[in-house]
């Protein structure tokens, strides 16, 4: 008999229900993230937006162009009584330009990607399908296709295939996969060579986690030059994720669109919109979801501050331009929506155990066949989006919650001690500490997760059934 899927019910009034799975919304830490106040009315960036490079002493800062992650530097190595079994990583593509929807700026900064186009061409088993030429896309315009003025304005002067990662990310994901390869490849008994039969890499259908896997596997795996990764149909992917719960989306709706704690914000920003908008030449009201939220101008801020571009003027009088106090409270704004988004909203905790709930019964799996001895795969990367490790966070319940900037990861670490298993998440190199009463998962039961785990999600059938309710 299948159970009633998912009840939200408050920390104050948790009510034991034994037949059913019960999601409990455990309120994030307050912070100046989740301070509206602050977002609106303080001073300066909430991290670092300029450089994927941070001093070593700082290193552990939010780093929205670069996220720290795990590196021998910092690596804490559990007693000698713990022996590592089992890793798996999911991360956020590494930078890259805006996506093309985020570039409709009346602007004077174009994007340049030549030489830096993605690879994209067929390849076969054996014979001339496998003795292929290399092809790299390379962004056009023509002035003889009428459409061209229909796309925007900001893709004037682009040779960018937007979004897509740039040489600058690309070397990120190369660095990101070298320093996990030192400080896993050892304790795993991980080869020079990229082999399935111990190590599987997954992406997305998005072909940006693609370009990230492209270096990111070189450093990870450095005497390999070709490897197939995963992927699972656009109809159903979980790490993007794609598959339809309408459930989901009527509980973010409900709590965004409809919920004076939302709307408040976008109204309290009206004089930094009408700024923006005066640069950018966007209408208010608009159709493309500009004024919903920050996220079209924090990309296109962002992006230009990552690769060291100017913030942008207006082609229509080059004195009126985007300040870095202006940029700034953008950043502040984006990441209190955020953490509103997954962790502050009530139904956040809900709206996670939904949308993200296929991943996790597939992780579950995988560290239920470590556990019994099923399984010869010791490393899983999973190569994803914001809205993949946001939805992560905001199940875990992790305590302070951001905008997962590029490069962030999660990785879940098994241990073996005697006859046990333990876990360990780690998020920006340490250990997470969450809002619930697991605490931090530094070594706490592996069991512990997993019910976890079953009291988010339940069964997959609970799952689809709560998704269609």
């Amino acid at each position: 008999m299948a159970r009633p899927f998912l009840q939200v019910v408050s920390v104050a009034s948790v009510v034991a229900i034994a037949t059913a799975t019960t999601v409990v919304h455990y309120p994030p830490a307050q912070s100046k993230t989740n301070n509206l106040t602050f977002a609106l009315t303080g001073t300066g960036a909430p991290g670092i937006f300029n450089s994927s490079t941070v001093p070593d002493a700082s290193y552990g800062e939010y780093n929205w162009c670069n996220m720290p992650h795990v590196r021998p530097r910092e690596y804490k190595t559990p007693s000698h009584e713990y022996t590592l079994e089992y890793v798996e990583v999911i991360q956020r593509h590494h930078k890259r330009t805006p996506y093309a929807s985020n570039t409709f700026f009346k602007e004077d900064v174009a994007w340049s990607c030549i030489g830096e186009g993605p690879v994209a061409y067929g390849k076969g088993p054996s014979g001339v399908s496998s003795e292929v030429t290399e092809i790299q896309w390379q962004a056009f315009r023509s002035n003889d296709n009428p459409w061209i003025n229909s796309v925007g304005p900001g893709f004037v002067g682009s040779t960018c295939q937007l979004p897509q990662i740039t040489a600058d990310g690309i070397v990120d994901s190369h660095t990101h996969g070298s320093d996990l390869r030192a400080v896993y490849a050892t304790r795993l008994g991980l080869g020079q060579q990229f082999n399935p039969a111990t190590a599987q890499i997954r992406v997305t259908n998005n072909v940006i986690t693609s370009q990230v896997a492209g270096g990111l596997v070189k450093g990870l795996f450095p005497g390999t030059e070709n490897a197939a990764v995963l992927i699972q149909s656009s109809t159903y992917d979980s790490l993007e994720p794609t598959y339809s719960c309408p459930t989901a989306d009527s509980l973010r709706s409900a709590y965004t669109s409809g919920s004076s704690n939302w709307t408040s914000h976008l109204t309290a920003a009206a004089p930094l919109y009408a700024k923006l908008d005066s640069v950018s030449g966007t209408s208010n009201p608009d159709s493309a979801g500009w004024h919903s939220s920050l996220d079209h101008y924090y990309d296109n801020l962002s992006a230009k501050l990552c690769h060291g571009k100017k913030l942008p003027c207006s082609v229509n009088d080059t004195s009126l331009c985007v300040t870095q106090d202006e940029a700034n409270t953008v950043f502040r704004l984006g990441n209190w929506e955020y953490s509103y988004y997954f962790r502050d909203a009530s139904d956040s905790t809900k709206y996670a155990a939904l949308h993200y709930g296929a991943w996790f019964l597939e992780l579950k799996a995988h560290l239920e066949a470590v556990v019994a001895g099923q399984s010869k795969i010791k490393y899983f990367h999973n190569i994803a989006h914001d809205g993949s490790v946001s939805p992560v966070l905001g199940f875990l319940q992790i305590a302070n919650m951001v905008w997962p900037g590029m490069g962030s990861e999660v990785v879940f670490e098994v241990y073996k001690k005697g006859n046990e298993h333990f876990l360990r998440v780690l998020w920006g190199g340490q250990p997470m500490v969450t809002s619930t009463p697991m605490g931090t998962l530094d070594l706490i039961p592996l069991q512990t997760l997993l019910d976890y785990i079953d009291s988010m999600v339940g069964s997959g059938a609970d799952l689809y059934a709560g998704c269609h309710s």
